[in-house]
């Protein structure tokens, strides 16, 4: 097959393959192992595959660029930045982007290799196009590119190159293309930025974090609601905490969450602000967020007691996400029975709302509910029983009856439900005391789909590796639990069928 294949590829380089030639080449090279490929390729080869790129004819075109994919993967990248840094660079401006694709792909593997990347940086060119690439109108060019150059900045002569030096002009230059490019340089900076403090420096020093800032803080909404996603990406690091708390933007946003009362399109950016909050508030310390900044805890009453399914979708993801660690539990439990009323309110719209919203419900009830054996203090055990009764007046028949509706996602939803509760001693009690309830939970008829099946077996797991549930459940059910969990979730009985003699 090796010899196939080269003999294809010297006739490529003497410019003799026709189309044909060219897909059976491309369906050899992927039988090929890289190593028998990287022994007998040379440069005319490549350059010649190179050259075939130049045509206008499209199907060519793409069947070079998977034989290029192939056989440059099988290269060590010194050796491909060495001898194809031309092809390379006429890579980035050919008008099919395809090949900008591949070539950017092929400088983020450059790029990653130490003895490499040196060559790269010192192709200030070849950087430069790069950076124009994410300034492409296909939003695939200018991802890779992204890529590329976030690899770039993870090593100090990589920050260097990009930060300090012409190519931050460059930068701020193809950021002036239009507002979705711009953005794209943000996110650019930002993932940069997320790797250490260091990174966040010299992203700092370049003046781009701080027009990011000015941009979150302006005057217009829908450029709010999309910057603050990217602040929010910035806090899920420690440095990046540090920097926002240190320059006072937690605060801004804090004050803007104020201000909103009374700007009537505060729609647009209010639901992102919250989950800012929320979402610091996990990564950091729920206590300490929700007292220094109580117009967040607030908020998202308001918006969870509102009539607007937008609002209470944002406000029950990020009472979910606030409730997934028992501090953030203790700081709901604080708020006593506003609190419960807005469980009940929940558990209502868990029943009765738009499927988006209920699935959006139950994922947070799972959430809220669920509390690890190790914390399983009985102060923590009576909260969590008692947010559940609070749901409903009938909380254990309320999810039975939507795990038993034939939409599978709303299924799987409810059994999440009992799954978070099945590790605790009250829910286990209520459980055997529901008639009909163990039986629902080791019945394998009713289980209609895979993600179904998978979700019933993660119940009889919880369920079975429970300390207390032989105790509570008795011998005879926890036996069955076990033997269902043992079998496995796809396990189906063997029905023997006896032959009668004259039977059709």
């Amino acid at each position: 097959m090796a010899e196939a294949v080269v003999e294809l590829l010297e006739r490529a380089a003497r410019r003799e393959v026709p189309l044909e030639e060219l897909r059976a080449l491309r369906l050899a090279v992927q039988a090929v192992p890289p190593a028998a490929l990287r022994a007998r390729l040379s440069d005319d080869h490549l350059g010649a595959l190179f050259a075939l790129l130049s045509v206008n004819d499209r199907e060519q075109v793409s069947a070079c660029v998977s034989i290029l994919e192939r056989l440059l993967q099988a290269l060590d990248p010194v050796y491909v930045i060495q001898n194809l840094r031309e092809e390379l660079q006429k890579g980035l401006f050919h008008p099919d982007d395809s090949v900008k694709i591949l070539t950017i792909s092929q400088v983020g593997r450059i790029v990653e290799n130490s003895d490499a990347v040196t060559e790269i940086l010192n192709s200030p060119e070849l950087l430069r196009q790069i950076i124009n690439c994410i300034g492409g109108e296909k939003i695939a060019v200018a991802k890779e590119a992204i890529k590329s150059l976030s690899r770039i900045a993870q090593t100090q002569d990589g920050l260097e190159a990009l930060f300090v030096s012409n190519l931050l002009s460059d930068l701020k230059n193809v950021m002036a293309t239009n507002d979705i490019v711009r953005y794209r340089v943000y996110e650019l900076i930002v993932e940069i930025s997320s790797v250490s403090a260091d990174s966040l420096n010299y992203c700092a020093n370049s003046g781009l974090i701080s027009e990011l800032i000015g941009e979150l803080t302006g005057d217009d909404v829908l450029v709010r609601a999309t910057c603050i996603e990217m602040v929010t990406s910035l806090a899920h690091t420690p440095h990046g905490r540090q920097y926002l708390a240190q320059q006072g933007i937690i605060d801004k946003i804090s004050n803007i969450i104020v201000g909103a009362e009374s700007d009537p399109f505060s729609g647009f950016y209010l639901p992102g602000f919250v989950k800012f909050f929320g979402n610091l508030a996990v990564v950091d310390s729920p206590q300490q967020i929700c007292e220094r900044y109580p117009v967040f805890m607030e908020k998202v009453f308001e918006m969870a007691e509102s009539h607007d399914p937008t609002m209470i979708g944002v406000a029950v993801d990020t009472l979910g996400i606030l409730g997934s660690n028992v501090e953030g539990k203790q700081v709901l439990q604080k708020t006593r029975s506003r609190f419960q009323s807005l469980l009940n309110r929940i558990g209502h719209q868990a029943k009765n709302a738009p499927t988006e919203l209920r699935l959006r419900c139950l994922d947070a009830i799972s959430s809220l509910l669920y509390l690890p054996p190790e914390q399983q203090t009985e102060d923590l055990l009576r909260m969590t029983e008692s947010w559940f009764t609070s749901l409903s007046s009938q909380p254990l028949e309320l999810f039975r009856s939507i795990s038993t509706q034939p939409f599978p996602d709303l299924h799987c939803g409810a059994l999440r439900v009992f799954t978070a509760i099945a590790n605790q001693p009250w829910a286990q009690k209520l459980m055997l005391d529901t008639p009909g309830f163990v039986e629902y939970v080791v019945d394998r008829s009713v289980e209609p789909d895979k993600a179904s099946k998978d979700a019933k077996y993660e119940l009889v797991k919880a369920l079975v590796n429970s300390k207390t549930i032989a105790e509570i459940f008795g011998n005879q059910y926890y036996l069955r639990l076990r033997a269902y969990l043992r079998e496995g979730p796809y396990y189906v009985k063997a029905v023997s069928t006896t032959a009668v003699e004259g039977a059709e």
